[in-house]
């Protein structure tokens, strides 16, 4: 019985760790989006205001989520106004 409590333990903090590689992968290649996006050379089209609009839904969600702080929010987001 103790065996399988340990064992059961032991899968559980596993999977829990697999979730959190998961979700930082998912982050990180949110972040390397939106900076390929900001780094798009000045040629290219006009990017309508629904997509500014999208950007800034998506910065928001990375600033929720810990993933930028207020700081690099902020910064981000005055870029993104600033083309508008």
């Amino acid at each position: 019985m103790r065996a399988a409590v340990i064992g059961g333990g032991a899968y559980y903090a596993g999977k829990k760790v697999q979730q959190g590689r998961q979700q930082e992968a998912d982050q990180n290649a949110q972040i390397a989006d939106m900076q390929q996006q900001q780094q798009a050379p000045q040629a290219a089209p006009a990017t309508s205001e629904e997509d500014k609009m999208a950007q800034l839904k998506q910065l928001k969600g990375l600033l929720d989520t810990g993933v930028l702080t207020q700081a690099e929010f902020d910064a981000q987001k005055q870029k993104i106004l600033q083309s508008m």
